[in-house]
């Protein structure tokens, strides 16, 4: 057998024992997040006189084109990233899922790897046919899966932050379904979207898109439709206490709840969990005031 092979981060950490000593390699991180051509890195703020040779021999290890090093957390109602860039000059990349590629700054642009299975499920659960929106688009997280995978008839995919708009464009052409994607950019309150037109709406904002709730009841079809509804509850709590969040959100609007099914999609801080929730329900009178 031969020998096991080395983690890229023991290969770092063994490179910069070798150049700036055993002190300074036993501070570095043992996790990367890993996006196309770029890395994402947690290092301490002492080690700010070192991070262009970190940086540099990440590039060397994983032949990447770009290191970033997260210097906070994600901040504002757009979700931006706080990342730093420590080497490299360019933090475009892109990332394939399933066969879906995903262009963005990851600089700018927040992309999250335990969301991968979320994304994909966006497709697997669209059914052929079906009239889809996705009111916090992005880069085209859930609406390309929807389209691509799901095989949706038409999709319309709306997105304020002008950034990841016009990652969203791109992504749209890439993956070649700019004939059934509508990209529309603005707030999805005020975007003029055909009522009582949708089979699904995805609601992925964080922490918690409920408050939206309302908004994609009058979206949907009379005869009924499904939304997909994220949040952060806390792990005692559970997808229990999720669903009926979502659940008292539609019968207040005097919607009718047909089904309701959850999930947990990752740990979300200490405490505390990102679930998923898929309500199907039929608008009430109140849907469409």
């Amino acid at each position: 057998m031969g020998r096991p092979e080395v983690p890229p981060a023991e290969r770092v950490r063994q490179r910069i024992a070798a150049t700036l000593g055993v002190s300074v390699a036993e501070r570095l991180p043992t996790g990367y997040q890993r996006l196309g051509r770029v890395v994402v890195i947690r290092l301490p703020e002492a080690l700010r006189p070192h991070f262009r040779a970190i940086g540099g021999a990440w590039c060397a290890e994983l032949g990447v084109g770009a290191v970033l090093r997260r210097a906070g957390e994600t901040h504002g109602e757009l979700r931006i990233p706080h990342l730093e860039l420590i080497a490299g000059d360019d933090a475009r990349t892109e990332v394939v899922e399933y066969g879906i590629r995903y262009r963005l700054d990851a600089q700018q642009i927040l992309f999250v790897r335990g969301n991968r299975a979320e994304r994909h499920r966006a497709g697997t659960a669209t059914r052929p046919g079906e009239v889809v929106a996705d009111l916090f688009a992005g880069i085209g997280y859930f609406s390309i899966p929807a389209a691509v995978t799901g095989h949706a008839e038409r999709v319309w995919a709306v997105e304020k932050n002008p950034a990841s708009f016009e990652f969203l464009l791109e992504n749209v052409r890439r993956n070649h379904v700019v004939d059934r994607v509508e990209c529309l950019r603005g707030d999805n309150r005020e975007v003029d979207l055909p009522l009582g037109a949708f089979d699904r709406v995805f609601l992925g904002y964080l922490p918690s898109s409920v408050p939206w709730v309302p908004r994609a009841l009058t979206l949907l079809k009379p005869s009924g439709g499904t939304m997909h509804v994220h949040l952060v509850v806390g792990s005692r709590d559970g997808v229990a206490a999720a669903e009926a969040e979502v659940a008292h959100a539609v019968e207040r609007m005097e919607a009718t709840v047909a089904a309701v099914a959850s999930r947990v999609v990752k740990a979300y801080g200490p405490g505390r969990q990102h679930v998923a929730v898929d309500l199907t329900a039929r608008p009430g009178p109140r849907g469409f005031d």
